[in-house]
């Protein structure tokens, strides 16, 4: 199927790692044009290298998206390379499994400033261009934590229910200016390799320690599929629902999960 995504101006946030980097390898792959925006710079150049050997242009900036000035930094930088922007797609989250009365308040400021306000920056920032176009696409990754709760995941899973409660609100108040915007919850996606994930990812040497080969056997069997997610797999999900073959499709929550959640 032609996705007709070349030419297009992405921009991936949290695009250095595991997911964020299958989707932009995906992007690269159909020929759009892509802008990592990441906060772990040496690996955001290391996967932009990646990603134009594949095809398209992919360049790299340093971002924290939790900060307003630097996704508003982005944003312009982004207009100025590419003189456009066509898809927004919101990859940086992060957690620590423990439960909840565990957690402290500080904790709770970075789980909701990791996994919602960035998506609130990147929303406001990004969202005038597309109106003042008539034309976009968001995808935000979220997680199926947000429409069930999930065990030790208490305030992220808060957070992924108030990307997907997001989304649909401003697909509604938006969708006449001819935007889409949906929603994917993956299942467990184990990275690749080491080299897959840079020092900000919530896929820690403990958490790779935790999710050894027995241990990624194990959890299969909970999935319809028999087997855990890849990169690649979410980033299929992304670039269908960014591409014009769901322009009759806005406010949907898709998981793309291997059937260990059926909403």
């Amino acid at each position: 199927m032609e996705l007709g995504l070349k030419g297009k101006a992405v921009i991936v946030t949290g695009g250095g790692s595991n997911i964020g980097r299958g989707i932009v390898h995906g992007f690269a792959q159909e020929g759009a044009d892509v802008v990592l925006a990441d906060i772990d710079e040496e690996q955001a150049k290391k996967v932009a290298k990646e990603a134009n050997a594949l095809g398209g242009s992919t360049i790299a900036i340093k971002t924290d998206v939790t900060d307003w000035d630097s996704v508003q930094a982005m944003v312009k930088q982004t207009v100025e390379k590419f003189g456009k922007i066509d898809v927004l797609v919101n990859v940086v989250g992060w957690d620590k499994m423990q439960l909840f009365m565990e957690t402290s308040p500080d904790f709770w400021d970075k789980v909701i400033g990791l996994n919602y306000k960035s998506d609130l920056n990147c929303f406001k920032a990004v969202l005038p261009h597309m109106i003042e176009r008539k034309y976009g696409r968001v995808v935000s990754i979220a997680s199926d934590a947000g429409r069930m709760g999930e065990f030790r995941e208490a305030v992220y899973s808060g957070c992924k229910a108030g990307v997907i409660a997001l989304s649909k609100a401003v697909a509604r108040e938006i969708g006449r200016y001819g935007i889409n915007i949906n929603v994917i919850c993956p299942g467990v996606v184990v990275p690749e390799s080491k080299d897959a994930i840079s020092s900000h990812t919530l896929w820690s040497e403990d958490m790779m320690k935790i999710f050894t080969p027995e241990a990624q056997e194990k959890a299969a069997k909970a999935y319809a599929l028999r087997r855990l997610g890849k990169a690649s797999d979410i980033a299929d999900a992304v670039l269908f629902l960014a591409s014009d073959r769901a322009g009759y499709i806005t406010g949907q929550t898709l998981s793309v999960s291997g059937g260990y959640t059926m909403m």
